[in-house]
C-alpha cells in the first residue's frame, strides 16, 4: 500500500487545522508555511477535504478552515479516503490468468489485507492522534 503525498499533506494539515482552529479559522498559508507544502497544491487538497466533509471553509477577512465535525467524528480513513478515493484492492489476478487458482487465492489475500488496513485507519479517530 502506498500513500500518496496528498494524502500526506491532508493528513499534517487536518492535524495542524484540530489543534490550532479553537484560535479561529486556521489560514491555508499558515499550514503552507508551517510544513513547507506549496500553497496551490494544498488549496486543492484542502477543498477535496471540504467536499468530504472533513473541514469547513470560511471566506473573507475572519476567513480560513476548521473542523467540520468533531475530531472524534473524524478518522485517518476519512482523510485518505477524501483525497484518495476508496481504499481497495484493485488486482485483477483472477481476469489475467483464466481464474488459476494461485490467483484467486493472492486475490482473497490481498482484499482481505486491504479490508484490515481499512477498519485500522477507520479506527483511528483525530481526537486519538491530538
Amino acid at each position: 500500500m502506498k500513500i500518496s503525498r496528498s494524502t500526506g499533506y491532508a493528513l499534517v494539515a487536518v492535524g495542524y487545522i484540530a489543534e490550532n482552529y479553537m484560535d479561529g479559522a486556521v489560514l491555508a498559508a499558515r499550514v503552507s508555511k508551517e510544513y513547507g507544502i506549496p500553497l496551490e497544491y494544498l488549496l486543492k487538497i484542502l477543498q477535496q477535504l471540504v467536499r468530504a466533509n472533513v473541514l469547513r471553509s470560511k471566506r473573507g477577512p475572519r476567513g480560513g478552515f476548521f473542523l467540520a465535525r468533531s475530531a472524534e467524528d473524524i478518522t485517518m480513513l476519512q482523510i485518505i479516503e477524501a483525497v484518495d478515493g476508496p481504499l481497495m484492492s484493485h488486482l485483477h489476478l483472477a481476469e489475467q490468468t483464466h481464474s488459476a487458482d494461485f490467483s484467486l487465492k493472492m486475490e482473497e489475500i490481498c482484499k482481505e489485507a486491504t479490508k484490515e488496513v481499512r477498519q485500522i485507519f477507520d479506527k483511528a479517530k483525530l481526537s486519538d492522534l491530538l
